[in-house]
């Protein structure tokens, strides 16, 4: 079993695939953290069954920057996902889609860092003032 672990860990730092498995992986990564993140938000909403103080108790975490930190990650998970959705449907319903897929996750890169960076200033700028 250990030689199974060491050698997918070989693979996945030696693996050279193209741009259309890393955006991919990519996709499959930011819709899990997505998961993750919402599955979080309905448990936190949920507690306001047990009562306002047990409610404002558990989200008085969410004022530090750790969390802060968490929710600009969180932002760019969904900016990732939005935009390399929106190139997979290109691809599929554009005959030629998939000849342009490469170019495609380019522009798709560069859309996410014109996007998150601003973004990720503002929600980071208060901590910094």
């Amino acid at each position: 079993m250990s030689s199974f672990r060491w050698r997918t860990i070989a693979w996945f730092a030696w693996y050279r695939g193209q741009s259309g498995q890393w955006a991919q992986l990519l996709h499959r990564i930011t819709g899990l953290g997505i998961v993750f993140f919402l599955g979080l938000h309905i448990l936190d909403t949920s507690l306001v069954g047990f009562g306002p103080s047990v409610y404002n108790t558990v989200t008085a975490i969410y004022h530090n920057f750790v969390v802060r930190l968490l929710e600009v990650v969180l932002v760019g998970l969904v900016i990732y996902h939005a935009l390399n959705g929106l190139r997979v449907t290109v691809i599929d319903l554009w005959d030629e889609g998939a000849l342009y897929q490469a170019q495609m996750w380019g522009v798709v890169i560069l859309l996410f860092l014109v996007l998150f960076l601003p973004s990720a200033f503002l929600m980071l700028a208060p901590y910094f003032r």
